[in-house]
């Protein structure tokens, strides 16, 4: 959770000075509450994508375990590695691994979509208590599912908590300190890992794809554990972005549940000034669109793509360490704001073009002598995701003034979801066009 703990100054807008602060609560308490909210959001991050990243990591499984007649359900992948098609150097799935994705990032952008419509307004503990009921129920529909479709249905149950749970939060951050937008995005960044290293833990280990997800129920318990129990209830804050002195406003958030809408105060944003806020978020928007673009047309349209035949790895454990590696170099880089800042994004937009470029090229004449070349590549790619969510919505929360940055949170999470959109609808006919070649 490096990297999260700290609060940026704010200057005064007329004089340019620091303004005075305002009365401090006693040190303990302010410290004791600051932490509360750094674990909390760190947790929030890590459970609320928990679900979407594991969807990703078993979407090999989910594809091919259905792939013996008989409906014999959840067959091993790892016994017959290249059952689905011997003679194709690929060997393909009948469907690409970018069905699962779209069915994990469809809903999130209904969802993200109608976020800057009103959705952001509507109470957070009844968005935070319906994202964790689709997490659980993705984890069992999907573990107790006898066909690719139920299990498809159980990906979107996933891609709603996911996606609601990602508007309401960032939405959130805007009533707390700065700092907790690093503590968010370090915790989405361990989501990735810790989701996909258990899933290739438990699987390597001999636990079987269903009851590796079953084992995973108690993350939505921890979600909401971590929201009503943790966190605690945002007062007005001071021009330091802190905590106000009220410790009314430093109890657990199950305890001030009242009948307000949210946590914050001020009227709703009118059109206009919604569409001048819009316009002003393009220059980071479009350059996270690209990246998350180019790392989901590598991951779900190209990792199943990159299959060697010369190692130990089988091509289903091949796919999962694919994952893994990438999620790795993506928490590792949500975790580095407070050691490393970009303003300039579109520079991590161009260099992960560039590395779909070489990918593709490589899926395309198989020039790349071993699989830990590509190990490389992988971790860097997620290096550059990683950095361009976490800056993105650091120089939002910077340069939004206090009245537009929850309208802005909200609004700018869509650039990912609309990138990882269009990347799955041009894999799949990339995935069918390269398995008839082969």
């Amino acid at each position: 959770m490096g990297g999260c703990t700290g609060s940026p100054r704010r200057l005064s807008d007329s004089e340019g000075e620091e303004t005075d602060p305002a009365p401090r609560p006693p040190l303990q308490d302010s410290q004791g509450a600051h932490w509360k909210n750094a674990v909390g959001f760190w947790l929030l991050g890590l459970c609320n994508n928990f679900s979407y990243v594991v969807m990703l990591s078993a979407a090999h499984d989910i594809l091919s375990h259905q792939r013996t007649p008989g409906n014999q359900s959840h067959v091993d992948p790892d016994s017959t590695p290249t059952s689905h098609n011997s003679s194709s150097r690929f060997d393909c799935n009948p469907v690409s691994t970018a069905a699962v994705l779209l069915a994990d990032i469809l809903p999130t952008l209904v969802i993200k979509l109608l976020a800057p419509l009103g959705l952001h307004l509507l109470p957070y503990s009844p968005r935070v208590l319906t994202s964790g009921i689709c997490a659980a129920g993705s984890f069992l529909l999907v573990a107790f599912s006898h066909s690719v479709t139920i299990s498809l249905c159980g990906v979107v149950l996933a891609s709603i908590s996911s996606g609601l749970g990602e508007v309401t939060f960032l939405s959130l951050t805007a009533f707390y300190p700065r700092a907790v937008i690093s503590c968010w995005s370090s915790g989405t960044g361990g989501a990735g890992l810790l989701g996909a290293l258990s899933y290739l833990g438990l699987t390597q280990a001999g636990l079987s794809p269903q009851h590796t997800l079953l084992s995973m129920l108690g993350i939505p318990a921890l979600l909401l554990a971590s929201y009503f129990l943790l966190l605690t209830s945002p007062g007005p804050q001071d021009p330091r972005g802190e905590e106000d002195s009220d410790p009314a406003a430093r109890q657990p958030l199950i305890n001030n549940e009242t009948s307000e809408s949210k946590p914050g105060f001020g009227s709703p944003l009118s059109l206009q000034e919604r569409w001048t806020v819009f316009k002003g978020l393009l220059h980071y928007i479009v350059p996270l669109v690209l990246v998350y673009f180019a790392e989901y047309f590598i991951n779900q349209g190209l990792f199943e793509l990159l299959f060697f035949r010369n190692t130990f790895l089988t091509h289903a454990q091949q796919y999962r360490w694919y994952q893994m590696l990438y999620q790795a170099g993506v928490f590792a880089s949500r975790s580095s704001l407070r050691c490393c800042r970009i303003r300039h994004t579109w520079i991590l937009a161009l260099l992960q073009c560039l590395n779909l470029a070489f990918l593709l090229v490589d899926v395309w004449l198989s020039f790349l002598p071993s699989i830990y070349v590509v190990f490389l590549i992988i971790v860097y790619e997620g290096l550059l995701g990683g950095a361009a969510y976490v800056n993105t919505f650091h120089n939002i929360a910077m340069e939004t003034s206090d009245e537009h940055r929850e309208f802005a949170m909200a609004t700018a999470c869509i650039s990912d979801t609309l990138g990882i959109s269009l990347s799955g609808l041009l894999a799949l006919p990339l995935h069918d066009f390269l398995c008839q070649l082969s």
